[in-house]
């Protein structure tokens, strides 16, 4: 069957062998067919005014894809919106299916409105992911969705480190086996498109949010001048100087530290972006529980365009247990800090009195006071005589971010170690180093030389034309096949946030990071001077880890990869704004050993182009 189902009778035939929301089965025993639709609709649950959002299937957050390690996956996206989109598949490593990756202008053209595309895919990994769009800013209009692949019998897990006894170990393998998406994702008044020329207009980042979500539920509270002013952090009150922040809790547009000293617009930004709070009560989300099984399990995923969120449930430890689809030695804390793009997988313990506890997510930055909270209940009916809880649930964390106790344990990451741990290799091929800071103004960013503008979304995809100008432009990285690679990030300017860098194919290994100039040729050479500064023994395996936030001085991360997966894919960071504002590269991966496109999903002008060559 062709993959390009868009016209008349192809397009009836192809329709009828899916059923919307739903897997269906097929006569392939490994084999997962999943459709999507997708539709632009007004909002009317949405945490404050409503406004048009991206619906999948008709919901927000979209449905769950659910698999089992080594499935075939073929992901079936119609699109009814009224503009061009593609979806990428968070984490996933694509490899052998780098057409697939669902980034236009590298993998794909964009699919039109009214067109449809197949993705397909195998998914050799396990553990937690999530499927977005990819097309200019619209991950913050609402499309995205959880996808969770259960291990196979062979994977070696990390449980038997958390506990020796056999009724727990078997109650935290059934958590596992029901885990549960936990969406975490923050909202603007305003959509992706309105938000960027807003930002064109005015000269300014737009790094603030109006609501946070859990699940895609969430309510805004305002807080009074008095609270704002109680609860705003030592840090915020050295960027601030003597400003204050907005009714929305955010740093007002006109702080130079923030946002520099280029020229703006000020007048041109418009009600929510910075100012404008009304309260409004969303729907909450409440997740129930029964302690009969002794524990329960969630993965939760970070889908904020811009928020740096934490996360805990009062009164409850969290033994963080898998990292981004890899089993970690396990760690217990009471609040997990989430980047953009992060998953966490966590076991949680059913020990407590029976009753509500609060679930609390909050903002976690000096950019912004913002927060929601969900329900974490305990419902039975086993228990005769169930112990009650008295009162209201006592927080670990406040609402922005910081400890409410000596006890509180925040995740540190530098504590994870994978398991079972592994080591990269020390011959290395290639050492880039991509500074990261604006470009010419506030809301254009670099990754490297330049900034990667979002115009290059309808520019011919990479994939199917390597030797194009922008394929030998300084937007690009080259490597070679079976060859290991280092990316220096440095983040040479303050003020900057912790900047998510997501790297599309497979995982790489965050081998370093630290404070001040980065001034070496290479890795090794550093190791010479600062070798506390890395490690090359267990380090973490990742495909979204955050640079160390430059508040005073330049901060950097190391980072080093095996090139295994020929194929055109982006690496860059997952604050939507610094995406759309050029904070990414294009990696070719392995141009001497190029994949050769299936004839299903070649480009027919590529196709044409190759014709007129023979």
């Amino acid at each position: 069957m062709k993959l390009f189902c868009q016209f008349g009778a192809l397009a009836f035939l192809c329709l009828a062998q899916w059923a919307q929301g739903r897997i269906l089965p097929t006569d392939s025993a490994n084999t997962v067919r999943f459709e999507i639709n997708l539709t632009w609709e007004d909002w009317h649950d949405a945490p404050g005014a409503p406004r048009k959002m991206i619906f999948t299937n008709g919901q927000i957050p979209g449905p769950e894809l659910r698999l089992k390690q080594g499935d075939n996956v073929e992901f079936y996206v119609s699109n009814n919106l009224p503009y061009a989109t593609t979806v990428h598949f968070h984490g996933i490593d694509q490899i052998g299916t780098p057409w697939s990756d669902g980034v236009p202008g590298l993998s794909q053209k964009p699919i039109p409105a009214g067109g449809n595309f197949l993705y397909k895919w195998v998914a050799t990994q396990y553990g937690s992911y999530f499927y977005h769009a990819h097309t200019r800013g619209q991950i913050e209009d609402g499309l995205y969705g959880p996808i969770y692949i259960s291990p196979d019998n062979s994977v070696q897990k990390s449980f038997h480190l958390i506990t020796k006894n056999t009724t727990e170990l078997r109650q935290m393998e059934r958590a596992e086996k029901r885990t549960s998406p936990v969406m975490l994702s923050d909202w603007r008044q305003l959509t992706s498109e309105e938000l960027w020329n807003a930002e064109k207009a005015s000269g300014r980042d737009a790094f603030c949010s109006n609501a946070l979500m859990i699940n895609g539920k969430g309510s805004i509270n305002c807080l009074s001048r008095n609270a704002l002013n109680e609860y705003t952090t030592a840090a915020q009150k050295i960027v601030l100087g003597k400003q204050t922040l907005t009714d929305i809790g955010c740093l007002p547009p006109s702080n130079t530290v923030a946002e520099g000293t280029y020229a703006h617009n000020l007048s041109a930004i418009p009600p929510t972006v910075f100012f404008g709070c009304k309260s409004h009560q969303g729907p909450s989300e409440v997740f129930t529980v029964d302690p009969i099984h002794g524990y329960v399990s969630y993965d939760l995923i970070s889908s904020a365009g811009v928020a740096t969120l934490m996360f805990s449930i009062d009164e409850h430890k969290m033994i963080v247990y898998a990292v981004e689809g890899q089993y970690v030695e396990p760690v217990e804390v009471d609040a997990i800090t989430l980047t953009n793009g992060n998953r966490y997988s966590v076991m949680v313990k059913l020990d407590k009195p029976l009753g509500d506890y609060s679930v609390r997510l909050v903002n976690y930055g000096v950019n912004q006071i913002l927060n929601t909270t969900a329900t974490f209940r305990y419902e039975t009916h086993h228990a005769p005589c169930p112990k009650m809880k008295n009162g209201p649930s006592k927080p670990s964390i406040s609402i922005t971010g910081s400890n409410t106790t000596a006890e509180t344990v925040i995740l540190d990451e530098s504590t994870i170690i994978p398991y079972p741990s592994s080591s990269p290799s020390h011959h290395v091929a290639q050492t880039l180093v991509l500074r990261i800071g604006h470009y010419h103004t506030s809301y254009r960013w670099t990754l490297g030389n330049s900034s990667y503008a979002l115009s290059l979304e309808q520019a011919r995809p990479l994939l199917f034309y390597p030797n194009s100008s922008v394929a030998h432009s300084d937007l690009t990285v080259h490597t070679k096949n079976n060859t290991w690679v280092d990316f220096i990030f440095y983040v040479y300017e303050p003020l900057q946030p912790p900047h998510p860098i997501h790297k599309h194919s497979n995982k790489y290994y965050v081998i370093g990071q630290g404070q001040g100039v980065w001034n070496y040729t290479s890795v090794a050479e550093a190791m010479e001077h600062i070798p506390e500064s890395f490690n090359l023994k267990n380090p973490q395996y990742r495909d979204t880890f955050a640079t160390p936030p430059a508040a005073t001085g330049p901060t950097w991360m190391a980072i080093r990869y095996h090139v295994i997966n020929p194929g055109a894919f982006l690496m860059h960071c997952h604050i939507q704004v610094h995406l759309s504002g050029g904070m990414a590269v294009a990696l070719l991966d392995g141009v001497d050993k190029w994949p050769i496109i299936p004839e299903e999903y070649r480009l027919a002008e590529s196709m044409a182009e190759n014709n007129d060559t023979k």
